[in-house]
């Protein structure tokens, strides 16, 4: 676990940029009892992405959507992982989904 000023420093951004992100909900580092932010070595790869998201051009409204789509695709991942077989549950069509 890191302060904010280690992770900043591991990331090469500003401590107000990391706090900028999590206001922003990008990052949500966990906090001691007295409220300091302690940021885990998952934190710091997630900011890690932000920057170099941001230094392609992307802004925070878009840094955000891509993330949340990681977040989601590394989910869908893990559970197909977690199948006996490996597969994928079929997919539903339109009539199925109630489209």
């Amino acid at each position: 676990m890191y302060g904010i000023t280690v992770a900043a420093e591991l990331v090469g951004l500003e401590a107000q940029s990391l706090r900028l992100y999590e206001s922003r909900g990008l990052l949500t580092p966990d906090r001691t009892s007295g409220g300091t932010r302690r940021y885990s070595a998952n934190d710091v790869t997630r900011l890690r992405r932000i920057a170099e998201l941001m230094a392609t051009g992307v802004n925070l409204t878009g840094v955000g959507m891509l993330l949340d789509l990681q977040d989601e695709n590394t989910r869908l991942r893990r559970e197909i992982d977690a199948r006996p077989d490996g597969r994928p549950r079929p997919r539903a069509t339109a009539r199925q989904s109630g489209a």
